[in-house]
């Protein structure tokens, strides 16, 4: 079956185009930007936006007779031909090979084999290192197929397969998603007449719901997409919203500026959050303090809030409840920032015996990506250039930062054996007693402690120009704690050809620190 003649079609799907967004040790999950095309693209319908967003997840598809209305009963006579399609469809090693099965068994194909077989695209796409680009040919007969049978389906198979459709990079425009939204609209109750004078005017934040909204902040999050319009309007959609929403829905929304590292530009943002915060503060303690700590990232902490967090009964309401241990690591960031950013705080803070490590060691997302991270090969580099006494890896230093490497550095510039000096600065920082910022720390130790920090690929929002909330805030706190920064950008790490280009590379970023060593070892 041939796309008739001038009509479009969707691309040949790539691994870097519609198919995957994975990065390095990401499992694989449909593009976001496709989904992020539709979602721009649909600006204009807060009906269509809503119906992308709340279309259900996707599960693994079974014969159950409860979903799928037109499926035989397990015991009618051509349910051992319809449950062996649906394997075959499961099991199929190519594109081609998965179009095969539909078309050669039209009398087996049942409506929900299609979503069946559109999984099945996006896994096999998704599952080899570099698989090869899909023939067109073969994504417009499949489109052919589904948009001939759809009249078929049942609503919800037209909502799987319109979501699969969606996530897989079919355009917005094409044949196949017109035909499941066309399919998708004359199943929906129908709407009221227009008024006689329509008013055209784009949908406004307010007209969604909280969880369609929720659903786009935890898009943008997961994916790092730091997408200016659509923050504004979960921005915007707060402001409005205010006395509908709860503090557990608030810190689902504030959630992606603290992680992208976006402050918006809606006026009313902060003070509609400290209004929220203290109407909410005693009634949900965990989303209190998410909220607290995405408002951290940004730096801008409300006093209230902390005066309320830190004092005595809040800390013992916590106490013993399951979440407790992560309350007590996030209160002792939030006491790190104030030590370190809020000279003029004068309220209660998180009590000595309380505090706990923040981040004790490496962050899940570099643990999932380490065989994909620089710090194997950059520690190798660090070995043969300095001598492995010379240097600390993964030490963790107080109050609680993990680091990737780090060295002790005499006045004069010179590189000293790590055994010989103690590693840390002391926290609080002697310039700056308890409840005082040290925004310009000294110490009498005429040692320095330079850090060089790794700065991956998955460190920053999708574009690569900024860097996620969580890692800004670490290396802003070891700057005021006195440690010397020399990031090492995954740009500059990625562009060096094997260990000796990255050799070189290094003892050029050491130089230029003014800091010397004695031959190199190895």
């Amino acid at each position: 079956m041939r796309r008739p003649r001038g009509e479009p079609g969707p691309r040949a799907l790539r691994p870097t185009e519609g198919a995957t967004c994975a990065g390095p040790g990401e499992s694989w999950s449909p593009s976001p930007n496709s989904m992020l095309r539709v979602l721009l693209s649909a600006q204009a319908s807060a009906a269509r936006l809503s119906g992308l967003l709340l279309l259900p997840p996707i599960q693994p598809f079974c014969l159950g007779p409860s979903k799928w209305g037109d499926r035989p009963p397990g015991g009618g006579p051509h349910a051992g031909p319809v449950r062996g399609l649906q394997r075959l469809l499961e099991q199929a090693r190519s594109p081609g090979e998965l179009l095969r099965w539909l078309g050669q068994n039209p009398t087996k194909v049942r409506a929900h084999h299609y979503p069946v077989a559109l999984r099945r695209l996006g896994q096999l796409l998704g599952s080899q290192p570099q698989p090869p680009p899909v023939e067109q040919a073969t994504l417009q007969d499949l489109s052919q197929l589904i948009i001939r049978n759809c009249p078929s389906f049942d609503i919800h198979t037209i909502h799987v397969c319109l979501h699969l459709a969606v996530l897989l990079g079919f355009p917005a425009d094409g044949p196949l998603v017109c035909a499941l939204e066309r399919e998708q609209r004359f199943r929906l109750p129908p709407k009221p007449p227009p008024p006689l004078q329509p008013v055209l005017r784009e949908a406004r934040p307010e007209e969604l719901t909280p969880h369609v909204m929720v659903l786009l902040a935890q898009h943008l999050a997961r994916h790092r997409l730091r997408e200016p319009q659509l923050l504004e309007a979960i921005a915007y959609f707060l402001v409005v919203q205010e006395a509908q929403l709860n503090s557990k829905v608030v810190q689902k929304l504030v959630l992606p500026f603290g992680r992208l590292n976006y402050f918006p530009q809606e006026q009313q943002f902060m003070p509609c959050l400290e209004r929220i915060l203290a109407r909410e503060a005693g009634v949900a303690p965990l989303a209190t303090v998410n909220i607290l700590m995405s408002l951290c990232q940004l730096r801008c902490l409300p006093f209230r809030a902390l005066h309320f967090v830190f004092s005595p009964g809040f800390i013992n309401h916590i106490s013993g409840t399951p979440h407790a241990p992560i309350v007590r690591r996030y209160l002792s960031l939030l006491d790190t920032a104030v030590e370190l950013e809020l000279p003029g705080y004068r309220g209660p803070r998180l009590p000595r015996k309380q505090q706990v490590p923040i981040f004790p060691q490496p962050l899940t997302t570099d643990r999932a990506r380490s065989k994909y991270s620089h710090k194997d090969i950059v520690a190798e580099g660090l070995r043969q250039l300095l001598g492995e006494e010379k240097y600390h890896q993964d030490l963790t230093v107080p109050p609680g930062y993990c680091t990737d490497f780090l060295l002790c550095v005499s006045s004069s510039g010179a590189v000293l054996p790590v055994r010989t000096q103690d590693p840390f600065l002391p926290y609080p920082p002697r310039s700056c007693p308890r409840g005082q910022a040290a925004s310009q720390p000294t110490t009498r130790d005429p040692a320095q402690r330079v850090v060089l920090m790794l700065r991956e690929r998955w460190h920053f929002c999708r574009d690569g120009r900024v860097l996620l909330g969580s890692r800004a805030l670490r290396e802003r706190h070891l700057g005021l704690l006195g440690y010397q920064l020399l990031p090492l950008p995954f740009e500059e790490m990625e562009s060096q050809r094997g260990l000796p280009q990255l050799k070189s590379y290094l003892r050029q970023k050491l130089q230029a620190l003014g800091l010397r060593w004695g031959p190199e070892g190895g």
